[in-house]
């Protein structure tokens, strides 16, 4: 079996031709992480001597210092190194997805060509930290498998023209629960389709460390001086938020940065902790690890929905076994605001979507 891995690479180069080299980003990052050049070291496997050749390559482009060493404190990076580091995780955010997405399809093309096969699982979800853990397990286990990231409108849509066997969606609990239900439900048939429970989700409010603008519910978010970072049309982090603004009638124009969008929860944690804007919306996860706070503002099932007739699949049953498997559970339980209850439990639609009265033809 082979796996294909696609990774974002960038360069900084003076008029001279003098480049900035991967490995002095990659040494800051881990000081970032880790405190003290010594760790870092230790962490990327490096000599104390050749991480001080890296830095010293890294100031000469640019005639600054990028760490900063103090006597029984570690180390701590300069301003530049800390916009460097930046870089780094923001690419790594906003990319990483797309080429997951890539990987996966260029993988399975590769498998095609060495073993055409029938049995290929089709995956369109939004992505999602629990759908990262399902598939480094579906890859472990050898499940043939192809991950494309879109939208739950887009994935739910693939799934009614038959472009993909199981399409992931999430509904929010309580308050927009019936109306989210509603959004989805004229793209599931309850004769046709099945849902089956992949993790339940936090979503809130991610702001800027110690949060200085007090930011604490989006009825905030209309301040002219908070600048805000939005998710793309047709997400269902950008519907929950939709409707939270209508309820409390805001109108979106009103919210400085919102035609402005990025297409996951990580690249919007990225767009913040840059200081690019003072919030943003999405799940908890990134949250935490680009060190921001995170308030929690709605609990949502993420569900993944396929054909009735697909479950007697065996590529289907497999991946049932996987989410309802030990592994699973402790790989989305560890996640900050996730839970694995009811993993690859198979339900009806109208049970999944029980808020949510039918609509009449």
């Amino acid at each position: 079996m082979f796996r294909v891995s696609i990774a974002p690479h960038w360069t900084i180069e003076s008029r001279s031709g003098q480049s900035l080299g991967p490995r002095v980003v990659d040494l800051l990052v881990r000081v970032d992480e880790h405190g003290s050049l010594a760790a870092a070291c230790q962490a990327g496997g490096l000599s104390y001597r050749h991480a001080w050749q890296l830095l010293r390559e890294g100031e000469a482009l640019f005639g600054q210092a990028l760490l900063v060493m103090a006597r029984g404190k570690g180390s701590r990076l300069t301003p530049l190194g800390q916009r460097l580091v930046w870089a780094q995780r923001r690419i790594g955010a906003r990319l990483s997805p797309v080429l997951d997405s890539l990987a996966s399809e260029l993988s399975a093309e590769i498998r095609k060509a060495l073993a055409p096969a029938p049995g290929r699982l089709r995956i369109h979800a939004s992505h999602g930290f629990a759908v990262q853990a399902l598939q480094r397990l579906l890859e472990r286990d050898g499940i043939a498998h192809e991950l494309k990231y879109t939208g739950a409108a887009e994935a739910l849509a693939a799934l009614g023209s038959g472009s993909c066997d199981v399409a992931g969606f999430h509904v929010p609990l309580g308050e927009f629960e019936a109306e989210v239900a509603a959004h989805y439900r004229p793209a599931l048939d309850p004769t046709r389709h099945r849902t089956i429970g992949l993790a339940t989700r936090r979503q809130g409010l991610m702001v800027t460390p110690g949060n200085p603008k007090k930011i604490y519910e989006v009825a905030d978010l209309v301040r002219p001086d908070v600048r805000f970072i939005n998710r793309q049309p047709g997400s269902g982090t950008r519907l929950l938020l939709d409707l939270m603004l209508r309820t409390r009638r805001i109108d979106p124009a009103a919210v400085r940065g919102y035609e402005q969008c990025e297409y996951t929860h990580a690249a919007v944690a990225a767009y913040v902790a840059s200081g690019m804007a003072d919030a943003g919306f999405g799940v908890e996860v990134p949250a935490r690890e680009f060190k921001l706070e995170f308030l929690p503002c709605h609990q949502e099932r993420y569900f993944l929905a396929c054909d009735a007739e697909a479950l007697d699949r065996v590529e289907v049953q497999r991946l049932l076994t996987v989410l309802g498997g030990a592994e699973f559970a402790a790989a989305v339980d560890a996640l900050p605001g996730y839970q694995a209850a009811g993993a690859g439990r198979v339900m009806a639609v109208d049970e999944a979507l029980a808020a949510a009265p039918r609509r009449r033809a």
